[in-house]
């Protein structure tokens, strides 16, 4: 996939790159938005470029496939890539904007390394970046096509048609669409993206998992970040505080690539806080089919009472003929306290796990997996806002 002078070229200069990826991310941010503050404009967060989390997940990710190319130069790293093509999909990333990236983080780059950036430095990343945008034009293309939408289409008016509080910070909104155009299918696990218009002008996308879906209606859940919280929460408390019935949103196509496997082996789903939303989605699937597989739901979070979807989630295990649950929650409850704690949990042999949680949580929890001789390759993840993890072990 990359030439061997490129590849040469790459091998000796990545050190020295990836030291000073953090200036030329942020340089690219600045200058790139400064030039073309419509980008802020319901495509990117905000809060994420304020934190400093979105310049570090692409730093994070341009680092890992150049890695990845040195390291297994006959294979490309689809999963790496599977899961961007998914997040640009449910934003409506098009291809032209690849051109707009390619400008900036290349000034960014020559602008940063000075007269390290070579004529060879330059033309060898160059050959990277345009492998991995490639890449990623080619899956995104694909996406839109299985929804029958392109990039500039992915947005449709949805309108609430019932809203119903989960926890004291928790609620769940049931959605509808205002046109007769079909309703996308999706598969249980998927996300889709809300956008709002926020106070000042600007619009504003996060994502949600669908927790569930019959005939047209679709349901999400949401969790307000209060303030102190990071990234800032203004559309998940814009959504929980000020939407109601009759409401309109805008919504997009389904997306995400951590999604229920077909098949007869058994299933764990490890999730922590609003984490089990996709799990709701998963279990509710299991049950209108019949299943009998094997399935074993493990829960952390703050108090049964922040326990979104409790008794929902109850009822779905209870419908399964082979499912069991385990919860730990830091204070009351009748399961386990503190952390989720794996010692003496059995791990059916062969299953896959899926988890979704904050990334901490996400770490310890694979370790004790990978420790109980779970294979990684079994074990699935979802996270929201910028990847952290991504490319990493």
């Amino acid at each position: 996939m990359l030439s061997t002078e490129s590849a040469a070229t790459i091998r000796a200069t990545i050190p020295v790159v990836a030291e000073a990826l953090d200036p030329i991310t942020a340089r690219f941010y600045d200058t790139m938005l400064g030039e073309h503050p419509e980008l802020l404009d319901g495509m990117f967060n905000r809060g994420n470029q304020a934190s400093g989390e979105q310049r570090r997940a692409l730093a994070g990710s341009i680092a890992a496939f150049a890695a990845m190319l040195l390291e297994r130069p006959d294979e490309r790293p689809d999963a790496l890539l599977s899961r961007i093509a998914h997040k640009h999909v449910s934003l409506g990333v098009t291809e032209d904007q690849y051109v707009i990236v390619h400008k900036y983080l290349f000034d960014a780059i020559a602008h940063t390394l000075e007269d390290a950036a070579t004529p060879d430095v330059v033309r060898a990343w160059d050959e990277v970046y345009w492998l991995m945008a490639g890449a990623l034009i080619a899956m995104e293309a694909r996406l839109y096509a299985g929804h029958g939408r392109t990039g500039q289409e992915v947005w449709r008016p949805w309108r609430v048609a019932e809203r119903r509080e989960q926890t004291p910070d928790t609620v769940s909104l049931t959605l509808e669409p205002e046109d007769d155009e079909p309703v996308p299918a999706f598969r249980p696990g998927q996300y889709v993206s809300v956008r709002m218009r926020m106070a000042d002008g600007v619009r504003q996308a996060r994502q949600y998992s669908l927790t569930g879906g019959e005939g047209r209606r679709r349901r999400i859940t949401v969790k307000r970040l209060r303030a102190g919280e990071t990234p800032a929460g203004e559309v998940s408390t814009m959504l929980y505080d000020t939407v109601v019935p009759g409401d309109t949103v805008m919504v997009s196509v389904p997306a995400g690539d951590v999604a229920l496997a077909e098949g007869g082996h058994p299933v764990v789903m490890a999730s922590a806080g609003i984490g089990c939303t996709p799990m709701v989605a998963m279990l509710d699937r299991l049950v209108e089919k019949g299943s009998e597989r094997e399935v074993l739901v493990l829960h952390a979070d703050r108090s049964p009472g922040d326990h979104a979807h409790r008794d929902e989630v109850q009822s779905l295990v209870e419908a399964l003929p082979n499912a069991t649950s385990r919860f730990w929650y830091e204070t009351g409850g009748d399961g386990g306290r503190g952390r989720m704690d794996l010692n003496g949990v059995r791990v059916p042999e062969g299953a896959e796990v899926y988890m979704c949680g904050p990334l901490p949580f996400m770490r310890d929890v694979r370790a004790q997996l990978l420790g109980a001789g779970v294979p990684a390759r079994l074990v699935h993840y979802e996270v929201f806002g910028p990847d952290l993890w991504l490319g990493t072990d």
